[in-house]
């Protein structure tokens, strides 16, 4: 008896509609997507209820570290760099035109002023001068309190839409804390967020 010969048929699948939702996709998130600078100095946050959430945009940062060195930065180059001019005019600061435009794109900074032109040349090496460094940290007393004319300076740059907010790590004593508020509170600073992590979330 003569067998069947069943002829193969090709299965063709059309991936083309796939491609164009992966494409959409991969477009929607890269517009979308809020990248996050990196922080040399890491501040652990500690926990609270408080769902509030702050701008992102126009936001001056504080952060704070345990044994109280403070270092700030703002949420992107524009409002930095408007920052930096600022206290260039107020002559706080002394940078070149290269030096400015660098220190624009630093994740964040700390250091007093009269060094910072000398940290910004550190290129590759801030970081290691941000952790581990007995100058770091901008300088908050009472003696010398450079803290509030970064502040103003950014105020007058970025106008009153400008946002602060104050990370502090949970191991910072509270005086650390009190400290900045009070060079806050020297220049008429009185409206700003303490940052925290949501309650149950990880560090």
């Amino acid at each position: 008896m003569g067998r069947f010969k069943i002829s193969k048929q090709d299965t063709f699948i059309d991936m083309t509609p796939m491609s164009d939702v992966m494409v959409l996709l991969l477009t929607f998130f890269m517009l979308t997507a809020t990248f996050v600078k990196e922080e040399p100095v890491k501040v652990n946050a500690p926990q609270s209820l408080s769902e509030v959430k702050i701008p992102e945009n126009n936001l001056l940062t504080i952060f704070v570290s345990p044994e109280g060195k403070v270092f700030m930065n703002m949420d992107n180059e524009k409002t930095q760099l408007a920052m930096a001019e600022k206290m260039q005019e107020k002559e706080h600061i002394n940078l070149s035109d290269a030096q400015l435009k660098e220190f624009s794109k630093v994740p964040t900074f700390g250091c007093p002023a009269d060094v910072l032109g000398s940290w910004i040349d550190l290129g590759d090496r801030r970081n290691e001068f941000l952790t581990g460094s007995a100058e770091a940290g901008i300088p908050c007393d009472s003696v010398n309190d450079e803290l509030k004319l970064w502040v103003a300076a950014a105020r007058e740059a970025n106008g009153e839409n400008m946002h602060i907010a104050i990370k502090g790590d949970k191991a910072t004593p509270y005086k650390h804390i009190k400290r900045v508020m009070d060079s806050l509170r020297a220049i008429d600073e009185s409206r700003y967020n303490l940052l925290t992590n949501k309650k149950g979330s990880e560090d």
